[in-house]
């Protein structure tokens, strides 16, 4: 696809010099001297929407002159003009467990076309498309110097298919790069490595044209690079592969929140606390589907890296993304991490020409506002299973006591407010929490012992004042001989191997590894739910057979339940220091801002003030480890991996040869049998409800990426292929495998199905009335020809970018999912697999229409010219003959999902496209 359709009938095209040359662009405010409109006060994130906007402007058939003056009149609404647009992303950014299955499906696309009559050699990406593996690693080995190669040992052990069938993907498609395991994770890579600020390419006359950089990703996280102005958000693998294969995406000109930052952070706080304080006052204002843009003259003293961390969590505040302008610490930054100074250079004059540099006056028109003055931040964790679960630290203890008292179902009277002296934490009528003895062990274990202490995830390690701050923790501690409790599985996994340089460089990684935080890999690890077993089988048994609320402490991006390890009921995310100072005091009931973390080897009581660093000394440090020379060495050859990964052996060939007998990489039957011509939208008659789920149900819930036993569907199907259970891997490494991932579907250990009264796990009801599995209630019913639709909550599909959670429900025979809201990337990805959302209208929900799960639901109205957002009827047949009918919002959102649907998703759409041209 090239980047400009050859039109300028905007007469914006123009001429830049910097760094040394000339390139082409296309300039704002050309548009608005042409008579275009008035776009002077659209906030940057717009702005780059609005550039694409006029380069890809073709007078009318994709882009017109129309959806130009639509932003101008944006502004004059006060941020409002909901027009449908076509936008077409820079480049595709995938990690391996949602880069696999577009991978297949791509693979798949070959041999559709050809069964159609067309060319295989027309499913090539034509956008550049990284693929960074960074999902696979499992913690196995911890806590000691050979964790990390023995990691890797068994990350290829376990996954050599996968990675024989990513390296056939490399050489077979075009624009297709793939970054080796152990490398790091894709969104750090991206921030450190792939992203340009400005990006630059030829059209079709060869004359080097600048331009924003964009991009979508297979990773809700994707926004992590909007800190460095890089405008990106996470889409499933299926609106990704479209985007790859020269479909635009279809979006409405958002809205755009502005967030006011001033003052600056205080003593002995993080960048964590400041996104913990940021997530919970986005979800309060409400955001989903929104642009959120950072201002103000706090920005003054904000790292970049702190701007990625808030970027990061875009998907926890629910966001499309979070976006920062360009300024000198953009520039700081692309300096710092070895970009080229030509384009430092053109950067900035791109960014000042173009109006989208952040000067002292800026301030544009927004839809709404907030305000925080980072002053107030204050240390904080959030749990125990969501973002926003916003907790200052100094009632962290307190909270604890609520999250088992609730469990527990102790009633914690408001008057029980005192503090107790064990453990800091309120009285109540009875103590509710358990202490059990670990067999073996001279320990015992409680309610709130910290499991799980884990330095993971890109939201953190890509920030070296938190990193570096980890590390003099550690150092301190070290130094007054405390070291973890014995009964917590400590980690570090980087996001990036210039994190283990210059840690290295500061003399920190041996501090670390004495309290336990060896180097285990370079990948997602506990943020993802590859946390492992933990260190001792006596500490799960005890868990289990004494059903105690045990806690993970990481310095993740997520906490939703049944995530990080099957053996943890509530998970909290805190800064890396934070994590150190849990891992040594090993319990969640311990207030760490007044009770002691530990007692030191001369016999003190230590506290968390006697070991945690001045904001100097960990600048100081920051200056002198993290350099332009660690980030330009190991970034030299990311692309050659080591000899593991050279040593992959992989066919050459057009289209992939499906080894009949992998449990891992199969052929998806999304393609099979399809006509040349499409369909059309059907009514949904005498449907059976699968499943009837509650508030907050999360793409995890609905299809989870850890580990699973033996006794679900997915061991079930992998035991009778002779897969040994040590050998299963997780449901996030089988993604290339329709087979086990449809019946991963809603199988996560914590989902509640309410056709069952308190059951957890992904049952449900079969035509018999009688309790069984999702899958196996679903293939019952498919079996006799019955549709199914699954009902839910607000904020449905919140979460990562899962394009299985969207596939393994169509997969499942379920057309059409009814929720009160849904979460923008979920909708948009069951939309592209021919799964109708519907929403419920105001005041209604499954409660007060008294849902069981025995009904017989009809949705009609879809047939003929069903519109965007149409309102239709659905009638619903209760088991005592009661019929009911209301109206349902159809959350068909544009035009072309209306065509995605007809041909059965969106990639047979762009296949017969692809077919016919």
């Amino acid at each position: 696809m090239p980047i400009i359709t050859g039109h300028d009938t905007a007469g914006a095209r123009r001429t830049l010099s910097a760094g040394g040359a000339s390139v082409a662009y296309y300039s704002i405010p050309a548009a608005e001297a042409a008579g275009l409109g008035q776009f002077s006060r659209l906030p940057a994130a717009l702005k780059v929407v609005l550039e694409n906007m006029l380069r890809f402007e073709d007078g009318g058939f994709t882009v017109s002159v129309e959806d130009i003056k639509a932003f101008s009149d944006w502004a004059a609404n006060g941020g409002k003009n909901p027009r449908e647009i076509a936008y077409r992303p820079a480049r595709v950014l995938m990690q391996d467990f949602t880069g696999v299955p577009a991978v297949v499906d791509l693979a798949a696309m070959r041999d559709g076309i050809k069964a159609l009559g067309g060319d295989a050699q027309k499913i090539n990406p034509l956008n550049p498309v990284d693929l960074v593996i960074d999902h696979s690693v499992m913690i196995d080995e911890f806590g000691n110097p050979r964790a990390f190669q023995r990691n890797v040992e068994l990350e290829y052990e376990r996954n050599m298919e996968r990675y024989q069938f990513l390296k056939w993907g490399q050489s077979a498609f075009q624009n297709f790069r793939v970054v080796p395991p152990g490398t790091g994770i894709c969104h750090q890579v991206n921030l450190e490595y792939l992203a340009q600020t400005v990006w630059t390419d030829t059209d079709q006359n060869g004359e080097t044209v600048a331009y924003p950089d964009t991009l979508v990703g297979t990773d809700s996280h994707t926004t992590m690079v909007n800190g460095m102005a890089v405008l990106g958000w996470g889409v499933g693998g299926i609106e990704a592969e479209a985007a790859m294969l020269g479909q635009p995406i279809s979006m409405l000109i958002p809205e755009v929140v502005g967030f006011k930052l001033t003052g600056k952070m205080v003593e002995g706080t993080t960048a964590t606390d400041l996104v913990l304080k940021v997530v919970q006052m986005l979800r309060k204002h409400g955001v989903v589907n929104k642009f959120v843009e950072f201002y103000g003259d706090g920005l003054d003293h904000l790292p970049l890296a702190d701007r990625a961390t808030i970027g990061n969590m875009a998907p926890e505040y629910g966001a499309t993304c979070g976006f920062f302008p360009i300024d000198g610490e953009t520039l700081r930054y692309l300096r710092n991490t070895g970009r080229d100074e030509a384009r430092i250079a053109l950067v900035e004059a791109y960014a000042k020409e173009n109006g989208m540099w952040r000067g002292a006056d800026y301030e544009p028109v927004y839809t709404s506002t907030l305000h925080l003055d980072m002053g107030t931040i204050v240390p904080a964790i959030s749990g125990p299973k969501r973002p926003q679960d916003y907790t200052p630290l100094t009632d962290s203890a307190r909270n604890f006591y609520k999250v088992v008292a609730d469990y527990r179902g102790v009633d914690v009277s408001p008057d029980a407010t005192k503090m107790g002296a064990e453990g800091g934490v309120i009285e109540a009528p009875v103590d509710c929490r358990k202490t059990v003895a670990v067999e073996g062990a001279d320990y015992t274990i409680r309610d709130g012992s910290v499991v799980i202490a884990a330095i993971t995830s890109c939201t953190n390690t890509s920030n070296p004042y938190v990193m570096i701050g980890a590390g003099l923790v550690a150092r301190k501690a070290r130094a007054l001989g405390l070291t973890r409790k014995p009964w917590v599985k400590t980690s570090l996994a980087p996001g990036s191997q210039v994190v283990g340089e210059y840690l290295a460089a500061a003399d920190l990684q041996d501090d670390l590894d004495a309290l336990g935080f060896n180097l285990v890999g370079y990948g997602c690890t506990t943020c993802i739910g590859n946390s492992g077993p933990l260190g001792d089988p006596a500490i799960s048994k005890a868990i289990a057979e004494n059903d105690l609320v045990a806690t993970a402490v990481l310095s993740g991006n997520r906490n939703f339940e049944g995530r990080i390890s099957p053996d943890v009921r509530a998970n909290y995310l805190a800064s890396p220091p934070l994590v150190v100072a849990y891992a040594i005091a090993g319990d969640m009931n311990i207030d760490l801002t007044t009770e002691p973390l530990g007692v030191s080897s001369d016999g003190r009581d230590i506290y968390l003030k006697d070991i945690w660093p001045t904001q100097q000394e960990i600048a100081d440090l920051v200056e002198k480890t993290v350099t332009r020379e660690a980030f330009q060495a190991k970034y030299a050859d990311v692309f050659k991996g080591d000899a593991l990964w050279q040593a992959v052996e992989t066919t050459d060939s057009e289209t992939y040869d499906w080894p009949p007998t992998s449990t891992y990489i199969q052929n998806p039957p999304y393609f099979r049998g399809m006509s040349q011509e499409p369909g059309t939208i059907s009514n949904i008659s005498g449907a059976r409800v699968l499943a009837i789920l509650g508030d907050m149900i999360t793409t995890d819930h609905i299809s989870p990426a850890g580990s699973f036993k033996p006794t679900t569907p997915a061991g079930q199907y992998l035991t009778e292929r002779q897969v040994a259970p040590r050998d299963f891997n997780s449901y996030g490494s089988r993604r290339g495998n329709h087979e086990v991932m449809m019946r991963g579907t809603f199988a996560n250990i914590r989902i509640k199905n309410e056709m069952l009264d308190g059951v957890e796990g992904g049952y449900s009801k079969g035509p018999d009335g009688q309790q069984t599995s999702i899958f196996d209630a679903s293939m019952a019913y498919q079996a006799m020809g019955t549709p199914l639709v699954i009902f839910g909550g607000v904020e449905y599909g919140a979460g990562s970018s899962r394009d299985w959670a969207a596939k393994g429900t169509s997969l499942l025979g379920v057309k059409a999912v009814v929720a009160e809201s849904f979460e923008r990337i979920h909708r948009s990805n069951l939309v592209g697999m021919g799964v109708i959302p519907f929403e419920f209208m105001p005041g209604e929900n499954r409660k007060t229409l008294g849902l069981k799960g025995d009904e017989v639901v009809t949705i009609e109205g879809l047939e003929g010219d069903i519109t965007p957002l149409s309102l239709v009827p659905c009638t619903i047949t209760y088991a005592d003959g009661t019929v009911k009918t209301i109206q349902l919002k159809s959350r068909i959102d544009t035009e072309v999902e209306i065509e995605y649907l007809k041909n059965g998703g969106v990639l047979h759409y762009v296949l017969r496209n692809l077919a016919k041209s």
